[in-house]
Order: C-alpha cells, then sequence, then structure tokens
C-alpha cells in the first residue's frame, strides 16, 4: 500500500507543532494552525474517519512532537504466555498507552490489573520498538511499544470494560491476535526472552 501521503501527513503535522510551539509571530502562527488543519484533512480524506476525530487524535497535543508509548506485558506460567481477549474476540498481550503520571512499570503493572485482574512485577524489558515497523495499520502519529517481562503474583479475572477473559498459551498454539496491538513475531521474542538465561533488549 502507498504510505506516501500519511509520511506527508505526519510531516505537515510534526512541523506545524514545533511552529506553534516555538513561534512567536502571530501571522507564522496562524499559517501554521492552517499546516495542521491540512494534515488532518489529508488523513481524514483518505481513512473517511471525520475530521474532528482526526483532529483530536493528531492535532490535540502541544510542545515538540514525540512518539506516543504503549507497554505491552509478557507473563508465563508452565512455559505458555498469558493473553487477554479483547472484546472483538482476537487475543494481545495486556497493555495499554502510558499514562502520564505513571513510569513503564508502574503502568505495565496498571495494565495487567485491569484487563486480567492479576497483580505481577516488571521485571525487565524485552524490546522497545517503533510501531510503524511492525504493526498495521499504520497509524498518523508515532507510537513506542514496550516489551515488559513480568513475574505473577496472584490475583484472579475480574469484569472490566476492556476484555472478556484471559488465557494461556504455547508458542506453537497461538489464538488470532490483534495484530494492531501485537503480532505473532511479538508475541514469539517474549517467548525467546522468557527462555534466555541472558536477555539482551532489542530495539529498533
Amino acid at each position: 500500500m502507498d504510505e506516501l501521503w500519511l509520511n506527508w501527513a505526519v510531516e505537515l503535522q510534526s512541523l506545524a507543532q514545533a511552529g506553534l510551539t516555538y513561534g512567536k509571530d502571530v501571522y507564522d502562527r496562524e499559517r501554521y494552525e492552517r499546516i495542521r488543519e491540512i494534515a488532518a484533512e489529508m488523513v481524514a480524506h483518505r481513512t473517511d474517519i471525520p475530521l474532528e476525530k482526526v483532529k483530536g487524535l493528531f492535532c490535540n497535543e502541544t510542545g515538540y512532537q514525540t512518539p506516543k508509548l504503549d507497554t505491552r506485558a509478557a507473563i508465563f506460567r508452565d512455559g505458555k504466555i498469558l493473553l487477554v481477549q479483547e472484546r472483538d474476540g482476537r487475543w494481545a498481550l495486556p497493555g495499554g498507552w502510558v499514562e502520564v503520571n505513571l513510569s513503564v512499570g508502574e503502568n505495565t503493572v496498571k495494565e495487567v490489573k485491569e484487563e486480567a485482574g492479576l497483580d505481577v512485577t516488571a521485571d525487565r524489558i524485552i524490546a522497545v520498538q517503533d510501531r510503524a515497523r511492525h504493526n498495521q495499520p499504520r497509524y498518523a502519529y508515532g507510537v513506542c511499544k514496550i516489551f515488559v517481562l513480568c513475574t505473577l503474583l496472584g490475583g484472579a479475572f475480574r469484569e472490566n470494560s476492556e476484555t472478556l477473559g484471559f488465557s494461556w498459551f504455547s508458542e506453537d498454539n497461538l489464538p488470532e491476535l490483534a495484530g494492531e496491538k501485537n503480532t505473532a513475531e511479538q508475541v514469539r521474542l517474549c517467548f525467546a526472552a522468557h527462555r534466555a538465561e541472558h536477555w539482551v533488549t532489542q530495539f529498533d
């Protein structure tokens, strides 16, 4: 799929946001605002997402443009990995956006509790990945995915608004995954880290 248009829209948004952050001249700021609007209109036109929703996702930040952070927890028991079932029936590692007042470790623990009802410790970083290089569909903003190896302490599933439950899966029997959140390749990377005596954090 030709994604040049999306690359252009993302770059326009980034340049416009930097201009709004550092620009002082009122007329220049008006021009940067319009450039940001054009970037949002490009995304809305090509994706059929309503313009106001695109603006909310794409143009609502201030300051220099940087990627969002997403954590994913890898929890093992008897050689199997824990996956939570999404509302659409697909499966994913517990995780989500990093809250502004939490560290990566704290956020990982929080997401596991919310989505699986389990208590864990966040022990080691497995990988730090640029989402655009590994997951589809491509987002109109940058995402840095952080996979964290965790230790299970206890707990039990609690009904919540995000997941239907959880189960344990072997590496050779993975269910249908929510690929925008994690791919089979990423889950297998977690298995490799779990088996390794001395794991070196992967990053790209």
